[in-house]
């Protein structure tokens, strides 16, 4: 008997992996997580049978997440990080020798338990003397901080579920609040591409734009996503994430990685007309 995991991008496209075994299936106060294994991604992690990552190819949306800020100002010290549970996106700051403190609020408990016990390719960093994981709501967490993060990277699920408040006017109004002056915000922004996530995708950039003053879109390819044309979000109080870019500062941290670099960097903001279009 052959098992697939299929997800449905739309109404009408399905997109369907060959599972090889099924590793990991339990259901949390919030969520169904499962962790299966397959021929082609390795091992995968599903919330509510949605795609989080898989071995293959969560390097391009952890590279991404983290390096673009970082590359924008290297001197980050302080880092709030809301939701990214399986431990990619920590992992990816911990690199950062300048980077001195980094919170991380995970909802779900559940989902680090998985990704620690199957995904130890992303939650390898989560031991690291410098995170501290607290588990409850992003939303709530941060109500009563102000002025206090670098950056704050939203590593959230879709706007539905566990993930709703996350993309909501309140949450962003508290995301500027909690930055310091010259504080950089960093989101997933779902694909423009199947209508469901570009309405979505309208939404929250039209909430963020309403409290910073620079903020802009860009994208990567990541296979296993819907569409596979994904995009992320960019606000800051001062930065600039193409004029203030110093790639030479970044380039010389030497720091190995598998899709970044800082002409991907550049080029990456760039958006076809159909996401201008969108956008307007």
């Amino acid at each position: 008997m052959e098992l697939w995991y299929t997800e449905e991008h739309s109404p009408y496209v399905r997109f369907s992996i060959k599972v090889d075994r099924h590793l990991y299936a339990k259901q949390s106060k919030y969520q169904r997580i499962d962790v299966m294994n397959s021929y082609e991604f390795g091992t995968f992690l599903t919330l509510d049978g949605c795609m989080m990552l898989t071995e293959k190819d969560e390097f391009i949306y952890h590279d991404m997440i983290v390096h673009v800020p970082m590359a924008t100002n290297p001197k980050i010290k302080k880092v709030l990080v809301i939701g990214g549970g399986d431990g990619g996106t920590v992992r990816e700051l911990i690199r950062y020798e300048g980077i001195k403190h980094i919170d991380l609020v995970e909802i779900d408990e559940m989902v680090v338990e998985a990704c620690r016990l199957h995904l130890m390719q992303t939650a390898c960093g989560l031991d690291d003397p410098r995170v501290h994981i607290f588990y409850e709501d992003g939303l709530r967490y941060i109500r009563h901080i102000e002025g206090e993060y670098d950056l704050i990277i939203v590593d959230s699920t879709d706007p539905f579920g566990p993930g709703e408040g996350l993309f909501t006017k309140e949450f962003y109004g508290n995301c500027y609040k909690a930055l310091k002056e010259d504080g950089i915000l960093v989101n997933q922004h779902e694909s423009p591409y199947y209508q469901m996530h570009a309405n979505s995708l309208r939404k929250a950039h039209e909430k963020i734009v309403s409290f910073f003053p620079i903020t802009k879109l860009y994208s990567a390819h990541i296979p296993t996503y819907p569409s596979g044309h994904w995009l992320f979000g960019f606000a800051s109080k001062k930065y600039d994430p193409i004029k203030d870019l110093d790639a030479q500062a970044w380039n010389e941290l030497g720091i190995e990685t598998q899709y970044y670099n800082t002409e991907v960097h550049r080029g990456s903001f760039a958006m076809p007309n159909y996401v201008k279009k969108l956008l307007k």
